[in-house]
């Protein structure tokens, strides 16, 4: 490796190449043509004396050298801009900030939703991008992707501070036309009638189609397997299915549909969902701000 400095310019450049593993969609994340980020992309081979990406097929894959490069360089990155690129002071009223966040449409539908209600009540310059859950939603918290992410707490990253904004039970909901419950719902009715279940785009089962896979098998018959909680309802209203959800979300499904709320006729997890945000931002004036209402609206949802 030769003895010059590399500049921040092209440090961003060299994460957007790690991280894309492409010199078109590399150059497009930091606003460069793709000639000019072939230019980058030589010196930086020139300086590291490693090609860094090589073709592979059709794509380009990276070197050994590159990828033992991808998470320092992300760091250095994380670290500088927590440092230089925050202002030491935010004033909510007249700030002008970007947040993105990674929740479940459970978590926006019961909290986020009124908490972002708020917000624009208070900071009406502050813009937010909420994103659904998915399998690398860590990886984008811990490479600055996202500035929050809320998730079951058996899925948080313990790199990375915490806090509990509530808890939350099971119920069963079904059509009030369902004329099988009519006495209630029984364990035998449970496994017989067809469920709605939820899963994610990338096949990920949410916490309650995890534990009761491990507790009971394949004990239910899944009827309907929908890829969002807020859709769960349409496919029982009018049918002889059922569905087991979050409670606070079934009340509200129950409040505004022709539903049903029963107890589970077998024990339940609890759920706790939990806010996280990246360590170095732990002092970001604006993060700490949002987080803090985040938590607030949370600490006074009604009681399950």
């Amino acid at each position: 490796m030769r003895s010059q400095r590399i500049d921040l310019n092209l440090l961003i450049a060299l994460d957007a190449l790690l991280s894309e593993s492409n010199v078109t969609r590399a150059a497009e994340r930091v606003h460069l043509t793709q000639s000019a980020m072939s230019g980058v992309l030589a010196r930086l081979r020139d300086y590291f004396e490693d090609p860094l990406l090589v073709p592979m097929g059709r794509s380009m894959q990276l070197t050994p050298r590159a990828e033992s490069l991808a998470e320092p360089v992300r760091k250095i990155l994380l670290q500088v801009d927590a440092t230089l690129g925050v202002k030491p002071e935010f004033e909510p009223a007249t700030a002008e900030r970007h947040f993105r966040v990674i929740a479940s449409d459970y978590v926006t539908q019961v909290l986020l939703a009124e908490v972002l209600r708020r917000i624009a009540q208070m900071a009406p310059r502050l813009s937010f991008d909420v994103r659904p859950t998915h399998s690398g939603m860590a990886q984008d918290l811990d490479q600055g992707r996202a500035d929050f992410l809320v998730t079951p707490a058996h899925l948080t990253l313990p790199e990375h501070p915490q806090a509990i904004l509530f808890d939350d039970t099971y119920h069963v909901i079904a059509c009030q036309q369902n004329v099988d419950l009519r006495d209630g719902l029984t364990l035998e009715q449970y496994r017989s009638l067809g469920h709605v279940v939820y899963q994610a785009e990338q096949g990920d089962n949410p916490w309650f189609e995890q534990w009761y896979a491990n507790q009971h098998g394949n004990t239910r018959r899944v009827e309907v397997v929908a890829h969002g909680f807020l859709l769960i309802p349409r496919f029982v209203v009018g049918t002889r299915r059922i569905a087991t959800v979050q409670t606070r979300l079934a009340k509200q499904f129950v409040q505004s549909m022709p539903l049903a709320l029963f107890e589970p006729p077998l024990e339940t997890p609890r759920l706790t969902e939990v806010l996280q945000w990246h360590r170095y931002r732990e002092d970001d004036p604006g993060v700490r701000w949002v987080r803090e209402q985040i938590v607030a609206l949370a600490e006074v949802m009604p009681a399950i």
